[in-house]
């Protein structure tokens, strides 16, 4: 454990050991934004599981999935885990963008920020992360995604309190940050690495974390 640092210290002790994420790992906009609803309550490497099968059935579009029955759908998410309620979700988002963007990613990214993440906080089971993860990875739009490795690192270091709410963190970013998608994507993803590797839940391993040397 170390003393309270700032957050671009934070960034760049990551980014000198970890450098360039590459993240997040998906073809397309559309990818992105499926694979966002499905990596609720699992591992990315289940949900690349669900969608390289989706995949096989050369069934990833918008138009396609949300013409395939919900239970062969269901069916088609169970390596994702909560396969039942993802489709749900995932019509439900699927409606959506249908419907208010004609399914084109292109569309979707000439709306404001504001307005966009509002939409999509709208749609049942869509929640901040979810809806955060969509529109920084797959539009573009600089907004700080927070997830559970985030929380816990910064609760560790001592930036929050522990058990403190997303947008308490969002926020701390948002106002000690330039608002680049660039650095929030590589920030994010670094926190993601840095959650699985060394800021484990159990057994975190503080003698190596890069951001006690």
């Amino acid at each position: 454990m170390v003393s309270k640092m700032g957050i671009l210290a934070i960034y760049r002790k990551l980014y000198a050991s970890f450098g360039p994420q590459h993240w997040w790992p998906a073809e397309t906009p559309f990818e992105v934004m499926v694979g966002a609803i499905l990596t609720q309550n699992t591992s990315w490497q289940n949900v690349e599981r669900a969608i390289a099968g989706i995949k096989r059935e050369r069934l990833l579009t918008a138009k396609k999935l949300w013409r395939l029955p919900q239970k062969k759908l269901a069916r088609l998410l169970r390596p994702a885990g909560y396969y039942n309620l993802k489709a749900i979700r995932l019509k439900n988002f699927l409606g959506y963008f249908r419907q208010r963007y004609a399914a084109s990613p292109a569309k979707m990214r000439r709306a404001a920020l504001p307005r966009l993440r509002e939409e999509l906080l709208r749609v049942n089971g869509i929640g901040p992360e979810t809806a955060d993860s969509i529109l920084l990875y797959a539009l573009g739009k600089p907004v700080f995604v927070v997830d559970a490795y985030t929380k816990r690192a910064l609760s560790r270091h001592h930036l929050v309190a522990e058990g403190c709410g997303y947008h308490e963190v969002q926020n701390l970013f948002m106002r000690k940050l330039k608002k680049e998608v660039k650095l929030f994507n590589e920030f994010h993803a670094m926190l993601v690495k840095l959650g699985k590797d060394f800021c484990r839940k159990r057994n975190p391993r503080c003698h190596l974390c890069p951001l006690n040397k």
